[in-house]
């Protein structure tokens, strides 16, 4: 096994060091249940991502002329009422939200009331019945921590589109991150995001390429 160490100063040098890493690095194979079945990906072993200004604008990458953006901002305002709320529209196997919601809460409490020294202030995302979902939650868990007065981040996504879905999570994410620490009354701070399965699907190839060798 692999394990891809990265350092990211933003979100937007995140995604593109994941992009090279995963063209360059990862593994190709023929996709057997899940999304797009019976097409190919590359895929990292596991990959860690550590991204000391998150906060920094624009959240959402910046591509050459020519490349569809693989987000937008208005995009993520519509996500996040799914990151955060209970609401689901209609459709919807879940949203995030609905583990979210309360967890929140909690989470803000928990720091404002019993202090910010803790490793209990851990988010979970899904539940055992959730296998059995035609597609389980792909993000997992959000676990933080407040230190030198900033709230840190630390996110596992099980599987992980990295062309669309990784800038539009994570810059989600981030204003949750921020809207937390302004509950609490600390500062915006870091981020560290893993998975298991962080790919690229085979339509996006050619793409990701462009932006690499820009």
């Amino acid at each position: 096994m692999q394990i891809s160490i990265i350092e990211a100063r933003d979100l937007s040098e995140a995604w593109f060091l994941c992009l090279s890493k995963t063209l360059s690095d990862g593994y190709d194979y023929r996709i057997e249940r899940g999304s797009y079945k019976g097409q190919r990906r590359k895929q990292l072993d596991f990959f860690v991502c550590s991204i000391k200004y998150p906060g920094t604008r624009p959240l959402i990458p910046d591509v050459p002329q020519g490349v569809p953006a693989p987000s937008t901002m208005e995009y993520v305002e519509n996500y996040l009422p799914y990151l955060m709320t209970e609401h689901r529209a209609e459709g919807e196997q879940y949203t995030y939200g609905q583990y979210l919601e309360k967890q929140i809460a909690e989470v803000i409490r928990m720091y404002k009331e019993d202090g910010h020294n803790t490793n209990q202030a851990y988010m979970t995302v899904g539940e055992p019945k959730a296998i059995y979902l035609p597609d389980p939650p792909c993000l997992r868990g959000i676990d933080t921590r407040i230190k030198n007065n900033k709230l840190d981040f630390y996110i596992y996504f099980r599987s992980w589109d990295l062309w669309a879905g990784f800038p539009s999570n994570l810059a989600g994410i981030q204003l949750l991150k921020e809207y937390m620490a302004s509950e609490i009354g600390v500062e915006d701070g870091e981020m560290v995001v893993s998975s298991k399965g962080l790919h690229i699907y085979e339509y996006c190839w050619d793409l990701a390429k462009l932006v690499v060798n820009r």
